[in-house]
């Protein structure tokens, strides 16, 4: 009996680092995205300062040039224009970047009463428990003692939007079905 247990815990130790290596590839493909935007950004802003080189060569050689810094209105103007369309560039950047969002996944260990309680049915009201910020994933049946099988259910969420005494009150809600529901574990991902 042990050693099935053993097996089923192995078992989903493996699926749970299969899923995290595939969220680790995830975000790195996500900084690869960032890392061409902000490439290409780079480029353009390049692009732009070589053409004021240019306008700037091209002046003509009859006009006068002011040693001492005074500008004319006309330039002062463009100036202000240009930092004005820097600055808005730059706040559309911040704006579109995304925030890292805080999440855990959790693995939940849901007892029922005694061995009539119809463990597909509490499945599905468990499942039916849904928020923003809330994920349901894998789930099976784990044999406790007495022929009574707990449900083993995980889940991410998101730490901001969902509480894990919130979640864990609104499982033990379902009265018809759950005993009590307790952490198997709990990771940051």
């Amino acid at each position: 009996m042990e050693s099935l247990e053993r097996k089923i815990n192995t078992d989903f130790e493996k699926f749970m680092r299969g899923i995290e290596s595939r969220v680790s590839l995830l975000e790195n493909e996500l900084a690869k995205i960032k890392n061409a935007q902000r490439e290409n950004i780079h480029v353009s802003t390049l692009e732009d300062a070589n053409k004021e080189e240019n306008a700037v060569a091209n002046l003509d050689d009859d006009d006068e040039v002011d040693l001492f810094g005074s500008e004319s209105e006309e330039e002062n103007e463009e100036t202000k224009k240009i930092k004005e369309e820097r600055l808005a560039a730059y706040a559309a950047k911040k704006s579109k970047k995304p925030l890292l969002i805080a999440k855990s996944n959790i693995i939940l260990d849901i007892k029922p009463w005694d061995d009539e309680t119809d463990m597909k049915a509490m499945e599905i009201k468990v499942r039916m428990v849904e928020t923003d910020g809330l994920l349901w994933g894998a789930s099976k049946l784990v044999p406790l003692a007495y022929g009574i099988h707990k449900l083993q259910i995980s889940c991410v969420v998101e730490d901001d939007k969902v509480s894990v005494d919130w979640l864990q009150e609104t499982i033990e809600a379902i009265e018809e079905y759950v005993q009590s529901v307790d952490i198997a574990a709990f990771n940051k991902v």
